[in-house]
């Protein structure tokens, strides 16, 4: 497997933690380089590790933002 570069340029904040210390995070994350994309993944305590995730530009975060200012969370059937 390729080693990939990144650099979490800022951490935005953190959606949840699991058991094992891993965090659910909120981050503008530059990869192999490019340019500093908003990223969402499980990261380790030392933020070495990760998990999948996804990476969005700004087009695809403000349309995140709309479609979910769209929505009653309280009416959501999920857990």
């Amino acid at each position: 497997m390729p080693n990939i570069k990144f650099d979490i340029v800022k951490n935005i904040g953190t959606l949840s933690e699991g058991s094992r210390g891993w965090k659910k995070e909120v981050n503008i994350v530059s990869w192999n380089d490019r340019k500093a994309k908003i990223d969402i993944r499980d990261w380790d305590e030392k933020n070495e590790k990760m998990g999948k995730g996804i990476t969005l530009n700004k087009e695809e975060i403000s349309e995140l933002r709309d479609l979910l200012n769209k929505i009653d969370i309280d009416e959501l059937d999920v857990e």
